[in-house]
């Protein structure tokens, strides 16, 4: 899954010189955590975020006067609290690496940047479950089960047979490998014709290996 199918392009993005002031107001007005932080020609040299701006910004217990606390405001700008050279996705990535390195960064969103380092999108947590919802089929509900079968060629296809053989419609397969020789199965299929069919179609199931769990979710 590629990541210029699920970043977000229409970026609202500040150069180094935009003031904190009409940082904080620009995450407000249109609802976003962080801001790329942009040079002359369009290339990546930052990113804020809202915790930026919040730990930049004079505590509720400060002693400036209102006047004193907006001309601090005004002064601080974008190159004072941005991160600099900030990590960065391409668009021909995926959106797994996007997740890995958010993840191990503990950041929420990254800049998606041609190779000359421009601007072309930005992808976010968001972004990543919207992804993960779409390719597990989620909002289509039916039957999600996980069967454990060992981690060897052909040993899946008995249980596809088996679905085929219960007319059961495949909405999503995914897979998972451990480190015990083993690897589960996560399948979720449209729902059968009664509760009795999808009863009848889990015995056959737990013939094959062992059966992790089995949930019926309304779509």
């Amino acid at each position: 899954m590629p990541v210029q199918n699920w970043m977000t392009t229409d970026v609202v993005s500040v150069t180094p010189e935009t003031s904190l002031l009409k940082v904080g107001k620009l995450m407000k007005d249109h609802h976003v955590r962080r801001l790329p932080v942009l040079d002359d020609k369009g290339r990546v040299v930052g990113i804020i975020s809202d915790r930026d701006v919040r730990d930049a910004s004079p505590s509720k217990a400060t002693t400036l006067d209102m006047y004193e606390m907006h001309y601090l405001l005004a002064e601080l700008k974008a190159k004072n609290i941005m991160t600099a050279n900030p990590l960065t996705v391409k668009p021909s990535d995926t959106v797994e690496q996007a997740a890995l390195l958010m993840l191990d960064n503990k950041v929420g969103g990254l800049p998606v940047v041609e190779e000359n380092g421009k601007l072309v999108g930005i992808i976010s947590d968001h972004d990543v479950f919207k992804a993960l919802v779409d390719i597990t089929g989620a909002r289509l509900g039916g039957l999600q089960f996980a069967i454990e079968l060992p981690d060897l060629p052909g040993t899946a296809r008995p249980l596809f047979d088996l679905l085929r053989a219960h007319n059961a419609r495949l909405l999503s397969v995914l897979t998972v490998s451990n480190d015990d020789g083993n690897r589960h199965i996560f399948i979720r299929v449209r729902e059968l014709e009664n509760k009795s069919a999808e009863n009848r179609l889990m015995e056959e199931v737990a013939k094959l290996g062992r059966v992790l769990y089995c949930i019926h979710q309304n779509g």
